[in-house]
């Protein structure tokens, strides 16, 4: 009859204490044949949500930016602070230097205003500018009304809608 031995495993190294399993390279010990099981970053079910606000200069718009600013703190948001450019005159194109200038100074204004708010509230690495045309920003706030918002780019398209609400829910009498 033939004798079965299991394969003769090399003894342990001397710096290292014997233990029931071998050991990695790094000094983690597995079971024999198990691999060490990698894990895939978590990532979140929702992606943070987006304040836009818009910051026009009046006490209003502060109060809305202070507001919103202590709000994505709370909620681990992000800020976009807007500022919006109506369309110059006569030159439906909107190119030119003055409309170049117009942008610089309203982008240096903005950022002059949250930077104050941000003095004022604390919230540090929370908020974004971003100066607008006045066609870009309407459609935002139309969708905030219940429009469709569609939006088309090489990746795909994507339609923004208002949830439907729920009717109230009926409560029958009893015995009715």
């Amino acid at each position: 009859m033939s004798e079965f031995r299991p394969p003769r495993e090399p003894g342990p190294a001397p710096d290292r204490e014997p233990t029931g399993h071998p050991a990695t390279d790094d000094g983690a010990s597995t079971a024999p044949g198990v691999e060490p099981l990698r894990l895939r970053p978590l990532l979140p079910r929702r992606q943070n949500p987006w304040l836009v606000v818009e910051v026009d200069g009046s006490p209003g718009a502060h109060g809305a930016l202070l507001w919103a600013l202590r709000e994505a703190a709370r909620r681990e948001a992000t800020v976009v602070a807007v500022s919006v450019l109506d369309e110059p005159d006569g030159d439906p194109l909107g190119g030119g230097r003055g409309q170049a200038r117009a942008h610089l100074a309203a982008q240096n204004q903005l950022e002059a205003r949250v930077l104050r708010a941000i003095a004022e509230t604390g919230v540090h690495g929370r908020s974004r500018t971003a100066v607008l045309d006045r066609a870009v920003f309407e459609a935002l706030m139309a969708a905030t009304r219940g429009a469709d918002l569609v939006v088309v780019s090489a990746l795909g398209k994507t339609v923004l809608r208002q949830a439907v609400p729920r009717p109230p829910a009926r409560r029958l009498a009893r015995g009715a």
